[in-house]
């Protein structure tokens, strides 16, 4: 047999003469942001006109212009204080506290609960309880075991994300393939040495995308009990200009979240591609 039969034999998309395949093209990040900015751009042009022409009333949908008028006056005051970056501080500091807390909770239960059928028998009735509460739900009786003090507000947020938090970890350990744990174990890995070399790789990955997920939610917690007993932060910022019918202020606090969870998310990007390089994609390169 000759060696243009064989390459005839291995590839039959040679021998009728079809073109090779394309190596896939990467992204260009340059395009994805012109595109993305193009998108922005146009929703505020139409944004601004719909409000500038009176299609909508101001009064529902203030026009960009006013949102940023109103964010200046909030940003800067004359004693030198920012209030919108007071506010933005406080429920920054409120998440991240209570994430953290429900975090230290959920991965090493999660973990155990993922490995062991007896805590997963114990654990699952308790679990199947608390996961459909919202947060809402647990603000009357954190008021009452911490009043309405920053205690409390670090409550809800860890109430609110732990039960979640704990499901993903959970899950995420539970689908490692217990192939390579009988191959580690028949190896000789002793106990620790599986789950430090198989059991958490293989689950970080899972971990580390539901902790993003938890993240998200943990800002809808601290939202709903700063509209309810507080002074200060993003929640009690957009409470307050619904009480005064102000929506730019709304709108300003609404705003600001956004660029806030952008922000975290970030760092948390940052984050989860040194912890995890071998997961990064080609187009994040």
């Amino acid at each position: 047999m000759t060696v243009e039969t064989q390459r005839q034999i291995v590839s039959p998309a040679a021998a009728v003469g079809a073109p090779a395949a394309r190596p896939m093209r990467r992204p260009a990040p340059g395009r994805d942001f012109l595109l993305g900015l193009l998108s922005v751009v146009v929703i505020l042009t139409v944004w601004q006109s719909v409000s500038t022409l009176g299609l909508v009333s101001k009064i529902f949908l203030p026009a960009p212009t006013d949102i940023l008028a109103q964010a200046q006056k909030l940003a800067y005051e004359s004693d030198g204080r920012s209030p919108l970056l007071e506010h933005a501080l406080t429920s920054t500091r409120r998440v991240l506290i209570g994430f953290a807390l429900a975090s230290l909770a959920a991965v090493p239960l999660g973990v155990i609960i993922g490995t062991s059928r007896l805590a997963k028998a114990l654990s699952d009735p308790v679990i199947s309880i608390i996961r459909p509460l919202p947060s809402l739900s647990w603000i009357p009786l954190s008021i009452l075991w911490f009043g309405i003090g920053e205690e409390q507000k670090y409550a809800i947020v860890f109430m609110g994300t732990f039960a979640s938090a704990l499901l993903y970890v959970m899950e995420s350990t539970r689908r490692v393939d217990p192939l390579l744990i009988k191959a580690a174990r028949n190896l000789g890995a002793s106990d620790a040495a599986v789950m430090r070399e198989v059991v958490l790789p293989g689950a970080l990955p899972g971990i580390i995308s539901g902790l993003k997920v938890c993240l998200a939610l943990a800002w809808t917690t601290v939202l709903s009990a700063e509209m309810v007993a507080a002074s200060r932060g993003l929640g009690a910022l957009i409470w307050f200009g619904k009480d005064w019918n102000n929506m730019a202020i709304v709108m300003v606090g609404m705003m600001c979240i956004s660029l806030t969870v952008l922000f975290i998310d970030s760092i948390f990007r940052t984050v989860e591609d040194r912890l995890l390089p071998w997961e990064r994609h080609k187009w994040r390169k």
